[in-house]
């Protein structure tokens, strides 16, 4: 594949994952949540979607309710988000399980898939935010 038809798969995903943020919102709403509460899971998730899932290859949302959560919060994230810290970490996993439960709920993935996501940032929470602290304590 080359560069342009990588970048005209990006945009067709990205196209399909702006409707699935929208479902997201709209779940959200329902809840009560406030708007600035709502536009942080929001920004959470859509740049997970947008920006890692599509990074090397245009993969499908449903790929990213799995074992790309592991390196995403495990090393992109502390790596080459500025913004990192443990806390940030654990609100990021927060939305992204959010997300990926209204996704469960509407049909885009599975109980088993999602269950699979659950345990991974379950079984690795403590270890990303350790490393995460230790990377941020450089000096």
């Amino acid at each position: 594949m080359n560069y342009e038809e990588y970048e005209m798969q990006c945009k067709q995903q990205q196209e399909k994952n702006s409707n699935y943020l929208e479902i997201f919102e709209r779940d959200l709403m329902e809840t009560g949540l406030t708007h600035k509460t709502i536009s942080n899971h929001v920004d959470n998730v859509e740049f997970y979607i947008n920006d890692y899932l599509l990074r090397e290859d245009p993969l499908e949302m449903q790929e990213g309710c799995g074992s790309k959560i592991d390196m995403f919060l495990g090393y992109f994230f502390i790596h080459k988000c500025m913004w990192s810290t443990p806390g940030t970490i654990k609100t990021t996993a927060a939305s992204i399980k959010k997300f990926y439960k209204c996704m469960y709920e509407h049909g885009y993935v599975s109980k088993e898939e999602y269950n699979y996501l659950c345990t991974i940032i379950k079984g690795n929470m403590d270890e990303w935010q350790y490393d995460c602290a230790a990377f941020n304590n450089f000096y």
